[in-house]
Parts: C-alpha cells; sequence; structure tokens
C-alpha cells in the first residue's frame, strides 16, 4: 500500500495553464464539429481553406485535449487524496460521493450537448480510487498495459472485430433531431443514449483505454511530483519533448495501413505528448512563456464552468432549435465562432475571479462534496 510522502501539495499554476488549453481547444474542435452536426445539406458560407483548416486542427486537437483534460484529472485526485492522507484521513468514500457529483453534472451538460465527457470521466474516477491503493511499481505496470491499446491490440491479432452499427444508428438519429428537432426531443434523446453513445465512441476511436490509462498516468506524475520544478524534472521534460518529438515525426511519415486501428491512438498520444512537454518546458524556462500562459490560468480554474457553458452556448449557435449555424458556415468560420466564445467566456472568468475564488460550479462542486452527512 502505498504512504503519503508528506510533501506539501501547492497550487500548480503551470497545470491550470493546461487545463485552460485542454478547454479552450475543446471548444475550438467542438465547433469545428459544428457540436456533432455533420450535415449532408449544403453549407451556405465556405471558404476554400476549411479542407486545410480542419485537418490541421483535428491532427492538434481531436483527442488530445480530451486527453490532456484526463491527466490532470488524475493528477487533481492524487493532490486531494494526498492532502486527506496527510491529514490522517481516507478519501476513498468522498471521492466516490465526489464522482457521482460530476456524473450529475454530466447529466445537466448531456441534455445540452450529446458528445458529454463527465459522466464516462464520472465512472473513470471511480476506478482511480482502488489503484490509489497499489504502491507505485504496481501501477507502473497498470499504465504500460493501457498504454499499448490492448482492445486494439487484442483485435489485431486475434481477427476479432467490434460491430460499431448500434453506435452510427445513434449518431444518425441523434444528428437529424440536432438538425430538426424541439430543445426538449434532444434534451430527451441525448439523456436517454448520452452516455451510451459517448461509451460506444470511446470503443470506435480507441479511447477506451487511453483516457483510463491518462487518469491513471496523471495520478502517477502527481505521486513523483512531476510537475513541480523540483529536482531534475526540468531536465526530464525537455527529454520527453524531444523524444515525443521525434515519434511524431517518425509516426507522421509512416504509413499505418492495417495497423490503423491500433497505432492511430498511439500516435495521437504521443501529439499529446508533444504537446504537454512543450508547455511545461517552456513554462519553467522561460518567464516570458509564463506571463503569458498565466491567462489562460483563469479559464483552466473554471473548467467545470467552461465546460458546461461550451456545451449550452455553442449547441444554441449550431443547432436547428437555435441559430442553425451547422448549415451556415464552414470549418473556418466555425472555428472564428469558437474562437469568439472563448474570448467571451476568458472575459466571464476574469470578472469572476474579481470577487470569487474559485469558478461558480467549481464552487457548488466543493460544497456538495464536503457537505456532511448525518447518521
Amino acid at each position: 500500500m502505498r504512504i503519503t510522502r508528506n510533501l506539501p501539495n501547492t497550487r500548480i499554476d503551470v497545470a491550470d495553464a493546461l487545463r485552460g488549453i485542454a478547454v479552450a481547444g475543446i471548444i475550438l474542435y467542438h465547433s469545428v464539429e459544428h457540436f456533432d452536426i455533420f450535415t449532408k445539406e449544403p453549407i451556405v458560407h465556405t471558404l476554400p481553406c476549411d479542407e486545410q483548416v480542419g485537418s490541421v486542427l483535428a491532427w492538434l486537437l481531436s483527442g488530445k485535449m480530451y486527453g490532456i483534460f484526463a491527466m490532470l484529472f488524475g493528477l487533481s485526485f492524487f493532490i486531494m487524496n494526498d492532502n486527506q492522507q496527510q491529514k490522517g484521513r481516507d478519501f476513498s468514500c468522498r471521492f466516490a460521493w465526489r464522482m457521482c457529483l460530476l456524473f450529475v453534472f454530466g447529466l445537466v451538460n448531456v441534455a445540452f450537448y450529446d458528445g458529454d465527457i463527465l459522466m464516462l470521466y464520472a465512472v473513470y474516477g471511480l476506478l482511480l480510487i482502488p489503484l490509489s491503493y497499489l504502491p507505485s511499481h504496481a501501477v507502473w505496470c497498470i499504465i504500460a498495459l493501457l498504454a499499448i491499446q490492448p482492445v486494439e491490440l487484442f483485435c489485431l491479432l486475434t481477427g476479432t472485430t467490434i460491430d460499431h452499427t448500434t453506435l452510427f444508428e445513434i449518431y444518425n438519429r441523434t444528428i437529424s433531431l440536432h438538425e430538426n428537432g424541439t430543445f426538449m426531443e434532444n434534451a430527451l434523446n441525448n439523456l436517454r443514449y448520452g452516455f451510451e453513445l459517448n461509451l460506444r465512441f470511446n470503443v470506435f476511436s480507441g479511447r477506451l483505454t487511453q483516457l483510463f490509462f491518462l487518469f491513471v498516468l496523471g495520478m502517477q506524475l502527481g505521486r513523483h511530483r512531476f510537475f513541480y520544478d523540483e529536482g531534475r524534472n526540468l531536465q526530464l521534460w525537455h527529454a520527453v519533448l524531444g523524444v515525443s518529438t521525434l515519434i511524431v515525426i517518425i509516426m507522421s511519415v509512416v504509413e499505418f495501413g492495417g495497423l490503423n486501428q491500433w497505432l492511430t491512438p498511439i500516435y495521437n498520444f504521443f501529439i499529446l505528448t508533444m504537446i504537454t512537454s512543450s508547455v511545461v518546458s517552456t513554462w519553467y524556462a522561460f518567464a516570458s512563456v509564463r506571463s503569458t500562459l498565466r491567462h489562460l490560468c483563469f479559464f483552466g480554474r473554471m473548467s467545470l464552468t467552461n465546460y458546461l457553458l461550451q456545451s449550452i452556448i455553442g449547441s444554441f449557435i449550431f443547432c436547428g432549435y437555435g441559430l442553425a449555424c451547422y448549415r451556415l458556415v464552414g470549418i473556418t468560420y466555425a472555428v472564428l465562432i469558437g474562437l469568439a466564445m472563448v474570448i467571451a467566456q476568458y472575459a466571464f472568468c476574469r470578472y469572476w475571479f474579481r470577487n470569487h475564488q474559485r469558478g461558480p460550479l467549481e464552487g457548488i462542486w466543493k460544497k456538495l462534496t464536503w457537505i456532511e452527512f448525518r447518521r
């Protein structure tokens, strides 16, 4: 069983900046996808560069921003768990209750946006509880197993195929409602199928084990204090940046062929690692980078609120029951709309933090997490 090292877990500003980058990236890529509306209708306003813009942002953001979010989720779990352990308290039941609350937030979110990840993250979060009791060498073994994409590797070696027919049927029904349904019809459909839809999509995209791998990796990086500027951590981040960049370059020029289903999630992970290590390395190495990225700390400290806000605002902008921009703007214009959403939400963050220590939903989440239950 792991024993706390009794070292102070101070706030990690670079983690807040990374969280802000992740949420901003999620908003931008959701805008690229018109908030999950892949219409067959002709789009009114397009630009010749739409396809190139979509490809670049898919390479940079798709799957990577959610991955960074997942890794930082694991880091946050470690910090809360270790802080309670240093006080001689067991955090397991309290964290399980916290994940139940997150699932409820996810239910609210999925009513607006079918691509909600909060409910799935709540389930993954529960799995961190038993792993937190394991010694580090056992956790590293689990990380290594999850990192090789075991489901996809098994399918590749055995010739097993996973039937995704139900996934596409639910998607087609959901997209049709996004285009033509009322808000209430969309909300009821999302509440009924949202969790199943996202679970099936995670299987389809190779994220089923990868997201949990990132949860556990974040917890383990917290254990070893890798996000602090201590010891040789900066040199290690530089090394990670160099290795991950080299691997990304090599994998970018190699044809995956029949290994595509297995290698694509691994390729995406190394892009994620390259992004994360470049931010952490430059944050601690250059004061100018810190002063610039500190603006994103506000965004990251309000990540739950910002995530729900983007679902409400984005769905109203793109869905048929709102402004129906899914058929009005192409990818480039959609990205500009996403950028406007990021700027508007950032302005709200700055305004809110003038008088509050936490975001609106973050404050509610904390109060409900530590509510006392009478026996």
